[in-house]
């Protein structure tokens, strides 16, 4: 499987599993504070993986997911926010754009910054899933495993947590 494969792709698997490996340590913990601090270091993990494979508008809006978990929880609901968020991203992905394949990376900035500013429970979680099915996609396109195993990771999480909170708004109307 590994065979024919360069010293920096390799890099770039093993880099992918440490990011797999935060992203299963951040959800799997009951407090907050510890999960954005694992998901800023897996975003880290994540933008290294991608320059490891030589997938710069990736990286580079990898990057940029830790600026906006920050500026989304501070500035919910601001279109202005969401706005400038949306345009750095754009900025960046015009300039390190090189392939089709970067179009999966810059869905998934858009999904996610959406869904963080301007949405909330089931909404925020369904448009993250559609992040993460872009960064899955995008994952599977460049050939990462970790990168991939962990989007699928965040997806099924996702698509559990939603099951819960619908079950929850069933029992008890009116109160979530």
């Amino acid at each position: 499987m590994f065979e024919g494969m360069s010293l920096t792709s390799l890099a770039g698997q093993l880099v992918s599993l440490v990011a797999l490996g935060l992203c299963i340590v951040g959800f799997a913990s009951k407090r907050d504070d510890r999960l954005m601090l694992l998901l800023i270091s897996a975003n880290v993990a994540f933008a290294l993986q991608f320059a490891l494979f030589g997938s710069w508008t990736a990286a580079v809006l990898s990057l940029l997911v830790i600026g906006r978990i920050m500026l989304a929880r501070r500035y919910v609901g601001s279109w202005r926010v969401l706005l400038a968020v949306l345009a750095v991203n754009l900025i960046a992905a015009v300039l390190t754009w090189q392939s089709a394949v970067d179009i999966f990376a810059i869905a998934a900035a858009v999904f996610g910054s959406v869904g963080m500013f301007m949405l909330r429970g089931i909404p925020m979680r369904l448009m993250l899933a559609a992040a993460a099915v872009a960064w899955m996609l995008n994952n599977i396109a460049i050939g990462s495993i970790g990168g991939t195993l962990a989007e699928a990771m965040v997806l099924v999480t996702n698509f559990i947590t939603i099951y819960r909170l619908a079950r929850m708004k069933r029992r008890y109307p009116g109160v979530f």
